[in-house]
């Protein structure tokens, strides 16, 4: 098949795969009782959601890959391969979505047994903060190994208005630093009804246009997969929720958006791509950090800041609205700058 109807077939199957899970897996997930479990030094209105079934990052999960895999494989039986379709060493290509693929399931698996530990004990205790930061660290410098190994050449990036530079060394560093700020980010956006899913869709859309621009449509067709299951995921999550994605889709996310970003070769890009998340990423670490310097005042009312909205009197629809009309312009931005920066060239 083209590389429209590649792209076209996987967004497609991303959100009919996803959105017939919902029918399947919500009620399997409220009977096996993995409900949520609200802290109580939340948003007090929340408690309300108390019981809705979480980990249901799996929906999209599984919506996500199984979109790829259909689509890969039904290309190359027509005589395609969408996955080498660009402009880049084929290998290299392969290389990079695959491992990408499964560096966020390995962050989602860390998700879930985070998620499976909350919801037997049915507290929201999962994993220590440090099993979970070893773990996402040993998952970031495996990626980060397999890209080295797949790479042709020195390590090197794509800096918009700079060009391509040689990294070497600091591939591990930066790698790390990117990849494991990134996905706790992203985890820290999901907190209300329809956010998180919303906003990655956003991204995913901007990544898929910034890919097909340098025709990478490999990767344009796996950011496709990954907006249609989360669009398939929202339907189920918008507000009021009916399933909760946990850590387990809300890691998984993170991963397949710095994947995508180290796919197309250009990871700082991120910053406008996932601007909502950085934004989310910032509250949390400011209000944390003005909180010790100056004894115990805040910035924010609550931190992230989708709660500080939240204690001032928006609706979760409105924040969800807004925060991925913000998150679109910064993918506008971030296409503008990509090609205006020389990534077409």
């Amino acid at each position: 098949m083209n590389t429209a109807a590649a792209i076209l077939t996987a967004g497609i199957a991303g959100l009919v795969i996803t959105g017939v899970l919902g029918f399947v897996m919500i009620p399997w997930l409220r009977k096996l009782k993995f409900g949520q479990t609200i802290l109580d030094i939340g948003p007090k209105w929340h408690i309300g959601k108390q019981g809705t079934p979480t980990m249901g990052g799996l929906m999209f999960i599984i919506g996500t890959v199984a979109a790829i895999l259909l689509t890969v494989i039904t290309d190359k039986l027509m005589g395609g391969d969408i996955t080498a379709a660009g402009s880049l060493i084929p290998s290299e290509m392969y290389t990079k979505l695959w491992s990408g693929i499964l560096m966020a399931l390995g962050f989602g698996f860390i998700g879930f047994v985070d998620d499976y530990i909350k919801a037997v004990k049915h507290r929201n205790l999962g994993l220590t903060i440090k099993q979970k930061t070893l773990l996402q660290l040993l998952v970031c410098v495996a990626y980060l190994t397999s890209l080295y190994m797949g790479m042709q050449g020195l390590p090197h990036m794509f800096v918009p208005f700079v060009g391509t530079l040689e990294i070497g060394f600091f591939h591990w560093i930066f790698g790390i630093v990117v990849i494991y700020a990134t996905v706790n980010a992203v985890n820290f956006t999901d907190g209300i009804d329809g956010l998180c899913g919303s906003v990655t869709l956003t991204a995913a859309v901007s990544i898929g246009v910034i890919a097909a621009l340098k025709g990478l449509f490999g990767f344009s067709m796996a950011s496709a997969a990954l907006a249609g299951a989360c669009f398939g995921f929202v339907l189920w999550n918008k507000n009021p929720a009916k399933v909760f994605m946990g850590d387990t889709g809300s890691m998984f996310l993170g991963g397949m958006v710095v994947a995508l970003c180290y796919a197309i070769g250009c990871p700082v890009i991120l910053l406008l791509i996932g601007i909502v998340y950085v934004i989310e990423g910032l509250s949390d670490v400011l209000q944390i950090v003005y909180y010790r310097v100056s004894g115990g005042k805040r910035i924010f009312k609550m931190a992230p800041i989708h709660h500080h909205f939240e204690m001032c009197g928006w609706s979760e629809k409105k924040i969800t609205l807004v925060f991925s009309a913000v998150n679109i312009l910064g993918g506008i931005a971030a296409a503008a700058v990509m090609y205006y920066g020389g990534y077409v060239i």
